[in-house]
């Protein structure tokens, strides 16, 4: 059975099928020779397949940058001595033309050349069966409709390009934008013609939640247009799609739900039934010895450096933090979760500890929180160094269910049920509805408080605040972070792409 070790092969159709290097729309062609040679037989498009898989997962870095890296999750000063870097101007809101944090668009276009390509040679296709070929157009189209979500979110305005590199004018590659409505209409398109194609199937391929499904389609779908619903004007329509959605997912997929435990999402990748539990519907796939998280920056960006964290103490044990278990190859701390954000979470919620590690120093048997940094993805002790090779979760169960509860809440619908039941999980035994249910917690008075504040306990440092955020409105980005004026939500482009691409404009505001 294939799995997600996309071995030699990638890098040789990735050199014959090569993108946007840079924005400009830069592109380096086609080689005729080797594209005549390809696409012959179904192993060959099986085989592209999975490298477009891998691919996506190279961008785990740039998703968590523009998913969380602005909002109010991580920026105190590295408690252990080591240096943000740079990394302040995230947190601080102070990116600009100058110094855009992200260049070439985070690179999403390299992605959406190849899923381009694929459409455009699985189409016509003679040699694939019917059935292979609506899968694999079922993923490329819903591959594609989530790039296009994350540069709409991140840039607003942005270039729409549906060709692959081989039928463009070589000599007239400049493009300019199209308007936010325009880009919605493709990600919308994209995510039917995706539906379309995958038909009545909700089969993960080779029980792989690894690889892009029908319900993965879905949950998409419920995102962009609960954005559309809050954000461009879709109102009750919008949220009523995103409902009937997340509600199929549940009538074809009963056998998704949540962990009991909430450790057990995360469950080191040493674990191969971890991988794929039921909580999980789309991941991006990690593995020792073959690739971890980040292509291993997340460790250099989130994880202290073990000959520095072992002068802290663990408040939980009573003990310093041993190199045994922490560890972290390459650790390097430049982004710590914010001790406030540690603070967020109540004793008895168990997502606490999972979700972030208290690192203390102590005086008499007194513990003082000195930082914190992400716990939530464990690795794996690998030759007495611990490496980040979990899955990058993009999509679960808890997403879908305050999703739901989010458009229950827009069309005037109680979403008691589904909000309860992600705070019953989190409290475990601890929980008593009358305490910690739904409405009866403060924050519940306001729904919008009460869902932004849930979903900020469960998904902290799974790359979805900072949208979260800006869905909801630039009133809950400005109380909650440090940007205060509106352009401040998208991203600036940097000078780079805009001198290679004449008919770029700067993002309003920068």
């Amino acid at each position: 059975m294939k799995k997600l070790k996309y071995i030699a092969l990638l890098g040789v159709m990735m050199a014959f099928f090569s993108g946007c290097e840079k924005l400009s729309l830069d592109l380096t062609p086609e080689s005729s020779v080797a594209d005549g040679n390809f696409w012959k037989s179904p192993e060959q498009f099986e085989s592209f397949i999975a490298g477009v898989h891998s691919r996506l997962r190279t961008y785990e870095s740039n998703f968590m940058v523009l998913g969380e890296l602005r909002a109010d999750v991580f920026g105190d000063t590295p408690f252990s001595g080591e240096a943000t870097q740079g990394w302040e101007r995230f947190w601080f809101n102070t990116i600009n033309s100058e110094n855009p944090g992200l260049s070439n668009y985070a690179g999403i276009y390299n992605l959406v050349n190849q899923l381009n390509l694929l459409i455009y040679k699985t189409e016509p296709a003679t040699n694939l069966t019917d059935a292979n070929r609506s899968y694999y157009l079922g993923q490329a189209y819903g591959l594609r409709a989530l790039c296009y979500f994350h540069l709409l979110r991140s840039w607003g305005k942005t270039i729409i390009i549906t060709d692959p590199s081989i039928t463009f004018d070589i000599n007239n590659l400049a493009k300019a934008v199209s308007s936010e409505s325009d880009v919605m209409d493709l990600i919308k398109g994209d995510i039917q013609k995706s539906e379309e194609n995958f038909g009545t199937n909700y089969s993960f391929k080779y029980n792989d939640k690894a690889f892009w499904s029908k319900a993965a389609t879905m949950m998409l779908k419920a995102e962009v247009y609960l954005w559309s619903s809050r954000r461009m004007g879709g109102g009750t329509t919008d949220a009523t799609t995103a409902k009937n959605a997340l509600t199929e997912i549940q009538t074809q997929l009963p056998t998704l739900g949540l962990m009991t435990n909430f450790r057990d999402v995360f469950t080191s990748s040493s674990v191969p039934a971890s991988k794929n539990n039921k909580e999980v519907i789309f991941v991006l796939r990690n593995a020792l010895l073959e690739y971890q998280m980040g292509g291993g920056s997340y460790a250099s960006t989130f994880l202290p450096q073990s000959n520095l964290i072992i002068n802290f103490w663990d408040s939980i044990s009573a003990t310093k933090i041993s190199n045994a278990v922490e560890n972290y190859s390459g650790g390097l701390l430049r982004a710590p979760v914010r001790k406030s954000a540690f603070w967020s979470f109540r004793d008895q919620d168990s997502r606490k500890l999972v979700s972030a590690k208290g690192a203390y120093t102590e005086n008499a048997g007194v513990f003082t929180l000195a930082g914190c940094y992400i716990n939530k993805f464990p690795g794996v002790m690998d030759a007495g160094s611990r490496k980040i090779a979990d899955d990058y979760i993009v999509y679960r169960y808890a997403d879908l269910l305050l999703m739901l509860a989010e458009a229950r809440s827009l069309l005037g619908e109680n979403p008691a049920n589904e909000i309860n039941l992600v705070r019953q999980r989190a409290y475990g035994a601890e929980y008593s509805e009358a305490v910690w249910g739904y409405p009866n917690q403060p924050v519940d008075t306001d729904i919008n408080e009460a869902l932004l504040r849930e979903r900020f306990l469960e998904f902290l440092g799974e790359g979805k605040r900072w949208y979260d955020l800006c869905r909801f409105g630039e009133s809950y980005v400005f109380k909650y972070t440090t940007a205060t004026e509106d352009y401040q939500l998208l991203w600036p482009i940097d000078k780079t792409t805009l001198t290679n691409n004449r008919l770029l404009d700067q993002t309003p505001g920068y």
